[in-house]
């Protein structure tokens, strides 16, 4: 299969719009940006798409795929209730990184909800993604466009790297905004309960909502405790190279990356370092990539997903990362980082 490359870094084209909604209305299937990362489109009401995504992307078929809309009142169509709570978050969320899971309609493919009886929607807030939703019908399916467990893409190089020859088009609109997938929220019990954290913090959803809870498995170190998103039961976001996380006082993880580094090195290991702005100076061994700043963790979520790719370009053996935990988005970031590297974390000794 030949992919199309639609460049539309530097506006939407309306043309282009209309022959991609035409694929997706066909049954094939279109890469595309949101403003969390680039999204697999395929129709989320056809059986047939759904399988044609898990089989592009080498996805378990009891991921479900998030169906994005365009209209707020196209949601009646693919759930059975619209909670009070669910208008609330859509009032002040959507169009943006939010997902929220209720409970199916009959019109929803089970290959579409992985089996479930919920279905997860969300309005995405990037134009393109908006004009493409109504150009193929309203509602797309569309999970992450990688290969399934790699990091996710956040520009087309990304996409094509992963599924070149194996959908019909890719919309190139260059870099999106955040880097992190959107945050998704369990309407379905009697208080809402975040599945997956993103850029929509608890802090912001309790600030409209009252009490929300945070699903146990995203935070025990009991490997038994498994989460409830079945997407997040997987190794994601993972690099090829071991991938270990170094948390402590920001002099103690310096010391404690640079002996490591320096061990690995000295072995013939090829060292990646991902570290903030304010400490990649500090570091003399290896290869050291700023993630971002610590006083803004935006710049360090909308760098994370590159990185752990360049770091697969360069054959890397070994990644040492600090811990980001800071700021609204530190949640995400660390939730990411610790399935990138299948949770494997020490920490920083002491001098």
């Amino acid at each position: 299969m030949q992919t199309i490359r639609m460049d539309m870094r530097e506006k939407t084209d309306p043309e282009m719009i209309r022959k991609a909604g035409e694929i997706l209305q066909r049954g094939g299937l279109v890469a595309f940006p949101t403003e969390t990362v680039y999204g697999l489109g395929g129709n989320a009401l056809d059986e047939a798409s759904s399988a044609k995504i898990y089989a592009a992307k080498g996805r378990p078929s009891d991921n479900p795929l998030i169906v994005h809309i365009a209209r707020l009142e196209d949601l009646a169509l693919l759930v059975t209730d619209i909670p009070e709570k669910a208008l609330i978050l859509a009032q002040a969320f959507w169009p943006g990184p939010l997902t929220m899971i209720l409970p199916k309609s009959p019109i929803v493919p089970d290959a579409t909800t992985g089996g479930l009886k919920t279905v997860a929607v969300r309005m995405p807030s990037h134009p393109a993604a908006l004009e493409l939703i109504q150009a193929a019908g309203g509602y797309v399916a569309a999970p992450s466009a990688n290969t399934s467990g790699r990091p996710s893409p956040t520009t087309a190089a990304h996409v094509i790297e992963d599924l070149d020859g194996k959908i019909d088009c890719i919309i190139d609109g260059g870099q999106v905004g955040i880097g992190l997938e959107s945050t998704i929220v369990d309407l379905t019990g009697e208080t809402p309960e975040i599945l997956r954290p993103g850029y929509i913090s608890k802090a912001m959803l309790e600030e409209v909502l009252g009490k929300v809870t945070v699903d146990k498995g995203l935070t025990s170190e009991d490997e038994k405790v498994r989460p409830r998103a079945p997407g997040m039961k997987y190794r994601h976001y993972a690099p090829k190279a071991q991938m270990t996380i170094v948390e402590g006082e920001e002099d103690d993880v310096v010391r404690t990356i640079r002996e490591l580094a320096r061990k690995d090195t000295a072995a013939g290991l090829k060292v990646g370092i991902i570290a903030a702005a304010e400490s990649a100076p500090k570091y003399s061994e290896g290869t050291v990539r700023e993630a971002g700043t610590r006083s803004d963790a935006r710049t360090i979520a909308v760098h994370l997903y590159a990185l752990l790719r360049e770091f697969d370009e360069m054959e890397t053996d070994r990644i040492y990362s600090e811990a980001f935990e800071e700021g609204q988005l530190g949640d995400a970031i660390m939730n990411r980082l610790l399935k990138a590297a299948g949770h494997h974390v020490i920490r920083a000794e002491k001098m």
